[in-house]
């Protein structure tokens, strides 16, 4: 029976790979939420089509 060395307990395994797929994953979700989440993004996309569109004192000049 060969001696075989034990196996590193740093060694990347498909568990370890997941998990720290996860934990990546938990880490960018809070940084959004930190950051405004969804709502910052609703109100920028509401701000953009508003500027699209002439305000009233740039309608009253033409």
């Amino acid at each position: 029976m060969p001696d075989t060395p034990p196996e590193s307990p740093f060694k990347l395994n498909r568990t370890r790979i997941f998990l720290l797929a996860m934990g990546i994953l938990v880490v960018l979700i809070t940084m959004s939420m930190m950051m405004g989440g969804l709502t910052s993004y609703q109100s920028l996309k509401e701000a953009a089509d508003a500027a699209k569109e002439p305000s009233a004192a740039q309608m009253n000049t033409n």
